[in-house]
């Protein structure tokens, strides 16, 4: 079945598509960010590292900063917190740096715990081997 303007599958103006943050205004995304695309290149922001608020939210502060702030009342992925807020990954990025600045959320990279016991990995390349 055509949808409106003949077109197959097409969805109508001003209604929501399943692509988070794709489908958003640019306008909105630009207004966010103050203008803003991509975070500063020493950003400590990666998709796993851990944001922890700091604070509580303040009357005043930007919407999508408060929501941040509750997110992170415990620790929570980068990606996770684009995920809720329904933005691209960038643009979430550029509103935890403004917030790290402001000293409201820190940033914890998860811990990983180096393999340097070498039976283990001859344990793991004999196993690999055997696929």
């Amino acid at each position: 079945m055509n949808g409106p303007g003949g077109q197959t599958g097409a969805r109508p103006a001003g209604q929501p598509g399943n692509r988070p943050g794709r489908d958003d205004s640019p306008d909105r995304l630009y207004t966010l960010t103050g203008g803003r695309s991509r975070a500063a290149p020493d950003n400590p922001f990666d998709l796993v590292t851990l944001v922890v608020a700091e604070c509580d939210p303040v009357p005043g502060m930007q919407s999508e900063h408060a929501a941040i702030l509750r997110l992170t009342e415990r620790p929570t992925a980068v990606v996770e917190v684009a995920a809720v807020l329904r933005l691209p990954v960038g643009i979430t990025r550029v509103l935890l740096a403004d917030l790290l600045a402001a000293g409201r959320v820190s940033a914890r990279h998860p811990r990983r715990t180096a393999i340097t016991d070498p039976d283990i990995l001859e344990q793991v390349l004999v196993g690999l081997r055997n696929l």
